[in-house]
């Protein structure tokens, strides 16, 4: 199984505390993996810290084994790095077409066959949108980016039931060939539908807890 991204002992600080505790955590290519953990536990951090939204106080982040360290936030998307965070994933002031032009890149159909719950919402400005609706906005940057590293904090945040499921879904399509992402989920608890095979880490505190392979 192929690494794609890793944080090696890495450790986080936001003022005086830290958030991280030398951290390792190897994120296979064509799998999904889910981060688990209560609010606090270090998991949107961990998530931040591969993104390169914030700094590392220490240890290092490794793609494919090389340092990417120093590498900031939008070199590493143009690298190939896609991260929806659970907040301010979406352009307030643009209309959902023109969010949707900035991340679909002329393919606005296929992003409304995703969520076609989009489609009579074209023309409203994205900061008018419920929280769901914003949340089906910022995952189809996801969905259909070229990424390789596909990072997503909460993905079914203000989602329906259903909404969610098919969330889970095409998230999971992203780690089959021929994307074979690398697909990291930050969750409460392990959401259902999930592919076997896919990984779970549960984080507490900014140290690793447990890792198990879902079946």
């Amino acid at each position: 199984m192929t690494v794609e991204i890793a944080l090696r002992a890495a450790r986080v600080r936001y003022g005086p505390l830290e958030a991280l505790h030398g951290l390792d955590l190897a994120l296979p290519a064509a799998t999904v993996t889910v981060l688990l953990g209560r609010n606090g536990s270090g998991r949107t951090t961990a998530l931040r810290a591969l993104a390169g939204t914030v700094p590392l106080a220490a240890g290092r982040v490794l793609w494919r084994g090389t340092d990417v360290t120093g590498l900031p936030a939008h070199a590493r998307a143009r690298r190939g790095l896609c991260f929806v965070p659970d907040l301010r994933a979406v352009y307030a002031t643009l209309t959902v077409a023109e969010n949707l032009d900035l991340v679909a890149a002329g393919r606005q159909d296929a992003a409304l066959a995703a969520y076609p719950e989009l489609a009579p919402l074209l023309g409203h400005r994205a900061g008018t949108l419920s929280g769901g609706e914003r949340r089906m906005l910022a995952l189809t940057c996801a969905l259909l980016s070229p990424a390789r590293v596909v990072l997503v904090d909460e993905p079914s945040l203000g989602l329906s039931t259903a909404v969610a499921s098919r969330t889970y879904d095409l998230l999971a399509a992203l780690a089959r060939p021929p994307r074979s992402a690398a697909v990291v989920l930050a969750e409460q608890r392990v959401p259902r539908g999930l592919p076997p095979g896919s990984v779970a880490y549960e984080l507490s505190r900014g140290s690793l807890a447990d890792a198990r392979e879902l079946v």
